[in-house]
């Protein structure tokens, strides 16, 4: 009788039959792929449409949050300082950074969809804490246990998507998701500006920040009827279940089956290669005791940092997502609403509202550029764009004259401005929400993305734990730029925070440009042999000309 593990390697490949580690080419595997699927199947999109719930958290989350500073006003007790705002912002960046590595080791003990499932129910749990809070405290619990939830969900839906979806679709896929997360921004600053203008003053925020749990909820039914990924199931010996999986996203035909067989033993032999090889190193430490489920973890985080190609891929993904918030993207996302009330702007959230409309459409054009033109390229030419974009804006708040207190409205707004303030300082304004939307229109066709892709670069036995590490860089990052930016903004002036940031660009270039290797196209397999011996930069757009 055969093993259950060698049972799938054996039923459409009887030539095989005496060799079930046969070696697959994994080249081979890409072109067979780019010969016979043209368009996703619908199985995928309703896989990732089911995931990409996720990013809408996410993206609500980040939207909601800049309607609600504005609109609380003394609902806690006590009108908000800067530093309340501060920590009922950060707070969610905090926790999500200490659940990141955690989600890691959930998503290869119990599964990615158990993950996205947990989350789903502490987004829902979050949302209900802080539309019932009284207190600034009460607040900051509520947007703690959100923050387990995003920090979770951000993880495991580009991991679960990445995992199922096909080589040459990945791309656009998982940012698909990431167009969630900025449709999400889009749908809370409409509801923010909805609020604001016809709800209760002391109430509408409560209706903000508690409808958060209704796509949570949606996702959570919907997903305990999708499958598991078809990677996590060969490596937990689910064999037949993962060729089930991969027969619907792939779908029928000859061709396809023949194609889904190379994919299916692709997958088999990496993990049977790194079972081999975890024995190895693992055969002196079963003579002392019986080897446990936390000497496995413990053994991941060993061949995460002791092999060089996963260190490296480490080292990537860690700069991509640090550097996705150093650049000072979600301080305008969680305080957009608070500078253009500074700027006086007479509606601040249907200002906001014109930033995540740019957000989501030039998201939209990543998505369709996103596999044509590869991540590096996108980064490279976008980043720079960045970098004008934030001295410029700058540059306008050289010209602007604000309000000692950063709470309160900007001078210019008043009827008498005309009159009273210069024609530069009037328009500047203008021009630092121009600058916003080209910073943010550039943002989201690279940096917005291509780091949410960090899966593809980690090989099978340490993708989620690596996933988890860099996501954990994400919301590091995220709670630095949280925690400071009001205060940057107070004690270093709005122009010099600006001007940080772009720097921040600068150097994040010149790292993409030495060490960034290009994975479009690329199997997930095939994309963990760049690394192996070097960053695969050369090596990679060697690659990518011959595929064009």
């Amino acid at each position: 009788m055969a093993d259950s593990a060698d049972e799938p390697l054996m039923r459409h490949e009887p030539e095989n039959d005496d060799d079930p580690a046969v070696a697959v080419d994994l080249s081979d595997v890409s072109l067979l792929l780019e010969e016979n699927l043209r368009h996703p199947g619908l199985f995928v999109w309703l896989l990732t449409f089911s995931a990409g719930i996720s990013g809408l958290l996410f993206g609500y989350d980040t939207g909601v949050i800049s309607a609600t500073l504005v609109s609380i006003n003394s609902s806690l007790g006590h009108p908000l300082t800067t530093l309340d705002k501060s920590l009922i912002t950060s707070a969610t960046a905090l926790f999500a950074l200490l659940v990141s590595p955690i989600s890691g080791v959930l998503a290869d003990k119990f599964g990615r969809k158990r993950v996205v499932l947990l989350a789903d129910i502490a987004f829902i749990l979050g949302a209900v804490v802080q539309a019932a809070t009284s207190s600034v405290v009460g607040m900051i619990a509520g947007r703690s246990i959100v923050g387990l939830a995003v920090g979770a969900g951000s993880f495991v839906a580009p991991l679960y998507i990445a995992e199922l979806a096909p080589a040459p679709f990945r791309g656009r896929l998982v940012t698909l998701n990431v167009l969630f997360v900025t449709l999400g921004q889009v749908v809370a600053y409409i509801v923010g500006w909805a609020f604001a203008e016809w709800g209760n003053e002391n109430t509408g925020w409560r209706w903000m920040v508690g409808l958060g749990a209704l796509p949570a909820t949606i996702q959570c039914l919907v997903m305990l009827i999708m499958p598991e990924t078809p990677r996590w199931l060969v490596q937990v010996g689910r064999h037949d279940e993962a060729r089930s999986v991969l027969n619907k996203v792939f779908g029928g035909g000859i061709e396809i089956q023949r194609m889904v067989d190379h994919v299916l033993r692709g997958i088999e032999n990496e993990v049977r290669e790194e079972e081999e090889a975890k024995r190895g190193r693992l055969r002196g430490q079963s003579k002392k005791g019986k080897t446990t489920w936390l000497t496995g973890s413990k053994d991941n985080w060993k061949e995460l940092f002791r092999i060089g190609g996963n260190r490296r891929a480490l080292t990537i993904a860690c700069l991509l997502q640090g550097l996705q918030q150093l650049c000072g993207f979600n301080s305008l996302m969680y305080f957009s609403a608070t500078i253009f009330t500074i700027l006086g702007f007479e509606s601040p959230t249907l200002t906001s509202l014109s930033v995540a409309v740019t957000n989501f459409l030039m998201t939209c054009a990543a998505l369709l550029l996103i596999d044509r033109i590869g991540r590096r390229r996108i980064l490279l030419w976008s980043i720079p764009i960045m970098s004008i974009g934030l001295l410029l804006c700058s540059l306008g708040f050289h010209f602007i004259t604000l309000p000692a207190d950063l709470n309160s409205k900007n001078p210019s707004s008043s009827s008498s401005a005309h009159e009273e303030i210069p024609l530069s300082e009037r328009t500047a304004p203008l021009l630092v929400l121009a600058s916003v939307m080209l910073y943010v229109g550039a943002y989201a066709l690279g940096l917005g993305n291509v780091p949410w892709m960090q899966s593809e670069l980690f090989p099978l036995n340490v993708r989620s734990l690596g996933s988890g590490l860099s996501t954990s860089t994400n919301w590091g990052a995220n709670f630095v730029v949280g925690l400071t930016f009001l205060p940057m903004m107070e004690f270093l002036t709005p122009a010099w925070t600006f001007v940080i940031y772009a720097i921040v660009c600068v150097a994040g270039w010149l790292c993409i440009w030495r060490i960034y290797p290009e994975t479009m196209g690329l199997s997930l397999e095939e994309t963990g042999t760049l690394l192996e011996d070097g960053w695969g930069v050369r090596e990679s757009l060697r690659r990518a000309e011959e595929r064009s």
